[in-house]
């Protein structure tokens, strides 16, 4: 089936986002409370800083021959104290959430694999697997950064401000309501800013998103561009992909940037009002220097944190943005739950049935249409037909990938969607077109289907499926590390490994979708001999495009357009000259 970029759904719910948030924060509610102590201490150590100073300028203050320089050194000391442990105090708050936001992106990335996991097939059809990668990756990390950087930031701010505007209160109330009345400006500005770069922070992580899917897609198909002279064109629309994306970055950090210099601009308005008034107050006697230095001081730590606030809140959607994906994604309805007291394929035979049976991927759109089947418990069926009569379609039903809309499949009897979907799929070795193989050694790769198989068992399967030789002849034999998606064998020998590994899967029922495309004809032959072998007593569905390979084959399904055209032996549908006869025809013209 074919991937529809369909976008994932996304909810407008911040306040929601946010609150999840703090779920997984939640999980460290002791260690975040430590924080805020530490974050609470180290700022009220440095909101005594400026007292000290004040109080030592005073002493400075007292005219020629009248300095008392033990004092100043007494006062100085101790505001030196102050800095030194509150930086100490900050930079071990830095570092404990450090390793909090790690264990944070840790836990979401391992939400994220297991409910990856629990989805149905569909989704991955289709979305494309660039994107669902930048969530996990870009986005999980944008998230632990500001969960690093910007929580404590916050915290140290909302202490600062409270204990700046209190000294500020004590030291003189009528120049703290010049700085007070900054606040509702630079509040008014962020909050209009607000509505502007939130929807610019989503679109710019749904741009990343949209460009990761379109490398990832043009870097598993190189070959095929290469082989079609097709980079140019590739390049071209990289570079739209890459300028939608720049060009959402740039419209996100533009609008966002300009909040922080902004807003310290109306907070350096307040500075001048507070110079001027604090002159005029100094003159009529009504404050000290010390007190004028100290009140510039808090009003700088006040003003400060708000400055900082401002410049945050670009990071703080940011990540919000990326939380909304992430979430996104955890919120997809996962594959639909066995029901109560489902039914355990045990002791498969291995008679598979399909009674009327209606499906299409979409509403409204069939693609099968009242299909039956009656496959016997050890045969060999074959289902042929043109492209996209609905043959891969019929293994995705029996494997119980998508469940069809009307009818029912049966196995030894069972409905299976009485059946636990485990059990199930567990009946089946399966070998598809689009190989697969991990990162391990050739051993761990056919054994995978197969807990604690041995070096025997493996063996066997390798030879049966005419790979052992090839395997003999590597450096290291079957403890050869076949590298990430295979890229150092053939695609015909990764063929081979995924059907020895099948071989190897103690299955009543086997699932063939053109698996031997990858593999000369004569190694095909030589396959399917030792495949009827293996194969003895267990029900076995093959898709072929090649007819000459399934000659032997029990029963044959033909298919076109969603319907069984026909069905029979071999020798049956070729007497009918039908359908079947007509393809068989057409590829020995």
């Amino acid at each position: 089936m074919a991937r529809m970029d369909t976008p994932l759904r996304k909810p407008k719910d911040t306040k929601g986002t946010f609150f999840r948030l703090l779920s997984y924060l939640g999980a460290y509610k002791f260690i975040l409370l430590g924080v805020v102590v530490l974050c609470f201490g180290s700022n009220i150590l440095s909101l005594l800083g400026p007292n000290f100073a004040g109080k030592a300028i005073n002493e400075a203050a007292a005219g020629a021959g009248k300095v008392n320089f033990d004092m100043v050194y007494y006062y100085a000391k101790r505001m030196l104290i102050c800095y030194l442990c509150s930086s100490i105090i900050a930079i071990s708050t830095s570092m404990i959430m450090m390793h909090v936001s790690k264990w944070i992106a840790r836990r979401m990335r391992k939400d994220i694999f297991e409910k990856l996991m629990r989805l149905p097939v569909g989704f991955f059809d289709r979305n494309q697997a660039g994107d669902i990668i930048s969530r996990v990756s870009y986005d999980v990390e944008v998230v632990s950064s500001c969960l690093a950087t910007d929580i404590v930031q916050i915290l140290n701010s909302l202490v600062t401000v409270v204990g700046s505007m209190t000294m500020m209160l004590i030291i003189s109330p009528i120049l703290a309501v010049v700085v007070v009345f900054t606040v509702p400006a630079a509040i008014t500005y962020t909050t209009k800013m607000r509505k502007i770069t939130r929807p610019k922070f989503s679109l710019r992580s749904k741009n990343y998103g949209i460009m990761n899917g379109f490398v990832e897609e043009m870097f598993s198909g190189q070959k095929t561009i290469m082989a079609y002279a097709y980079e140019n064109r590739v390049q071209e629309r990289f570079d739209t992909v890459n300028q939608n994306a720049a060009d959402a970055y740039h419209d996100a950090n533009y609008y966002g940037m300009t909040m922080g210099p902004t807003v310290g601009m109306i907070n350096n308005v307040g500075m001048g009002l507070i110079a001027v008034l604090g002159s005029v107050f100094y003159m009529f006697q009504m404050v000290t220097l010390g007190q004028i230095s100290s009140f510039v001081l808090y009003s700088r730590k006040f003003s400060g944190p708000i400055n900082e606030i401002a410049n945050i809140v670009n990071e703080l959607y940011s990540a919000l943005s990326a939380a909304e994906r992430v979430f996104n994604l955890l919120d997809q309805e996962e594959e639909v739950k066995d029901v109560e007291n489902a039914y355990v394929l045990d002791e498969v035979k291995g008679h598979v049935q399909m009674e009327d049976v209606k499906f299409g991927y979409e509403e409204g759109k069939t693609i099968i249409h009242k299909l039956n089947l009656d496959a016997q418990a050890g045969k060999l069926v074959a289902i042929v037909g043109p492209t996209g009569a609905g043959k891969t379609t019929i293994i995705n039903l029996l494997m119980r990938f998508y469940d069809v809309d009307s009818g029912r499949i049966l196995v030894d009897g069972n409905e299976i969607r009485t059946c636990t979907r485990e059990s199930l799929r567990s009946a089946y070795a399966m070998v598809l077109q689009e190989t697969w193989v991990f990162k391990g050694t050739i051993f761990e790769n056919i054994a995978y289907g197969k807990e604690g198989a041995t070096m025997e068992e493996v063996v066997a399967a390798a030879k049966a499926a005419h790979i052992h030789p090839f395997i003999e002849r590597l450096p290291e034999g079957y403890q050869t590390v076949i590298s990430e998606d295979g890229g150092n064998i053939s695609k015909g020998q990764k063929q081979l490994l995924t059907i020895a590994r099948a071989m190897l899967y103690n299955a009543k029922m086997l699932i063939l979708d053109e698996a031997t495309s990858n593999v000369d004809t004569s190694t095909e032959r030589q396959i399917q001999k030792a495949m009827r072998e293996l194969m003895t007593d267990k029900t076995c569905f093959v898709i072929a495009h090649r007819l000459s390979t399934i000659q032997h084959a029990d029963h044959i399904l033909v298919v076109n357009q969603g319907d069984v055209v026909e069905q029979g032996t071999h020798e049956e549908l070729m007497a009918q000259k039908g359908f079947y006869y007509k393809l068989y025809a057409a590829q020995f013209e």
